[in-house]
């Protein structure tokens, strides 16, 4: 059997909430970070994978389950297998064989081939960016209980992996059934006696919801949810997924509660070039949330781009990568002068609102 691992360097720290050395890395440590992510060893599964419980779970995954929600086991085994910067201990079972391998593939492939980007990479420089700002949001927070709600949650084991969620509600809202077969699996995990699994999260709940039904902030606030506590709303890879109205429905609801209390949201968009790669499952878009956030109620909003200091985690050693040549363009551009391809771009957003701001 294969297993696909980058391994980390002898003595390095897992990484629970993103190490300090992550955000700000010398030449060295850099360097050293592009010879580890160089080693793609073989894939081999884990034992818990050939499990019959977890192998018929996956089947109903595999055989059931649409685009939307099985997008999250791609995401699981983007964390799995870029584990050498991203410490998920239940993201293998979280994915499953099909999705490893898959990506697996993916990614032997573009290093025979000297690839400028490894397949897999946005998905791991997504989860360090939202890490890292999820951990500075419940900081800046201070003393006293936060909220933390992962709308369209899928596959993330945050709970299970941030420390710094130790004073943090957490609550996770999804399909139900999505959500049915997650606590299974993670139930699997956890009974696993090769595995070391606890909770991180001082709490967490899970909502069963469509986020496309206008009831599921009332189902959120059923839940335990409470709109005067401060609240951090993580909403990664799941925006596009939606269609415009929906989509814009789901932001002025979170934009609502910056009149009631600090509110933080963070968030990933396409633009119109990146949401043209499917039309049947991508859908909402937008060229600007710098300027389309403020209007909902937002008073700051900070905007990076895979690639941007924040938000490259010494991952694109390869000055020919595409990020950085988006970078270097324009905005406003939708095609790339050089060759004609369409500058897809994929925002990294941090937006705060709070009562009596100032937006104008």
């Amino acid at each position: 059997m294969w297993k696909v691992f980058l391994r980390p360097k002898k003595g390095h720290p897992p990484c629970f909430c993103l190490p300090k050395k992550h955000q700000i890395m010398s030449m060295d440590e850099e360097k050293r970070m592009e010879d580890e992510a160089g080693r793609l060893e073989e894939l081999k599964l884990p034992e818990l994978l050939m499990s019959e419980v977890v192998r018929s779970l996956h089947a109903i995954i595999d055989h059931e389950w649409g685009l939307l929600q099985r997008s999250a086991c791609q995401t699981a085994a983007g964390r799995a297998l870029w584990n050498h910067v991203i410490h998920d201990p239940v993201a293998e079972v979280l994915a499953g064989e099909s999705f490893l391998r898959s990506l697996y593939d993916k990614m032997r492939k573009d290093q025979l081939n000297n690839a400028h980007e490894v397949s897999g990479v946005i998905l791991a420089v997504r989860t360090l960016w939202f890490d890292s700002k999820l951990e500075a949001a419940i900081n800046s927070f201070g003393e006293g209980e936060s909220q933390v709600v992962l709308l369209g949650a899928g596959m993330d084991a945050r709970a299970y992996r941030l420390s710094c969620l130790k004073e943090s509600s957490v609550y996770e809202v999804d399909f139900p059934e999505l959500l049915q077969i997650k606590a299974a699996l993670l139930h699997e995990a956890i009974q696993s006696p090769k595995h070391r699994i606890e909770m991180k999260a001082k709490s967490l709940v899970r909502v069963a919801a469509d986020m496309t039904d206008g009831d599921w902030i009332e189902k959120l606030k059923r839940s335990g949810f409470l709109p005067e506590r401060k609240t951090i709303w993580v909403l990664e890879g799941i925006l596009y997924y939606l269609h415009h109205l929906h989509a814009m429905q789901v932001l002025q609801s979170i934009a609502a509660n910056c009149s009631v209390t600090q509110t933080i949201l963070l968030a990933d968009f396409m633009n119109k070039s990146s949401a043209t790669l499917s039309t049947s499952t991508f859908h909402f878009y937008s060229d600007w949330p710098d300027h389309l956030l403020p209007t909902l109620g937002f008073s700051t909003v900070k905007l990076s781009q895979i690639g941007d200091p924040d938000a490259r985690f010494g991952l694109l050693p390869d000055p020919e990568n595409l990020f950085d040549k988006l970078r270097s363009l324009p905005r406003s551009i939708q095609t790339n002068p050089e060759d004609g391809t369409p500058c897809r771009r994929l925002y990294l957003v941090e937006a705060s609102g709070f009562p009596n701001q100032n937006t104008s």
